[in-house]
């Protein structure tokens, strides 16, 4: 997946949340927890609530093939915050995202995520 933008900090939080995906940085603890906020959460597509200490546990033992993403699209809410939606698709699903990013001392940090199974799939969350 590509995606470009004139706005240095919107190309660089994209690049930064397609990394999480990647299954070597995500089974790196120290690379992941590095894009992660302190404060972090994530309501998941299976209804599950995590925090940052549960999802670097959860993401360094995940073998699962990275999905394809598609449908990303970046806006900026404030100086220091930027919102991204897209669309995953795996065999098991098609789940539609949003993040938030925050800039905190210089370096963005995923803070928030969700993700929700598009409508139209069949296979129950």
């Amino acid at each position: 997946m590509s995606f470009t933008s004139e706005d240095p900090d919107i190309a660089s939080v994209v690049a930064a949340e397609l990394r999480l995906m990647d299954r070597a940085v995500r089974n790196s603890r120290a690379e992941s927890a590095a894009l992660l906020d302190p404060e972090f959460r994530e309501f998941a597509s299976s209804g599950r609530v995590w925090d940052r200490e549960s999802i670097l546990d959860a993401m360094s033992s995940d073998r699962s093939m990275a999905p394809i993403t598609d449908n990303i699209t970046a806006m900026r809410l404030a100086p220091n915050v930027i919102q991204l939606t897209y669309r995953t698709r795996s065999p098991e699903r098609t789940t539609v995202r949003s993040s938030i990013w925050l800039l905190r001392d210089g370096t963005w940090k995923l803070y928030f995520h969700q993700g929700t199974p598009q409508a139209s799939d069949n296979n129950p969350a």
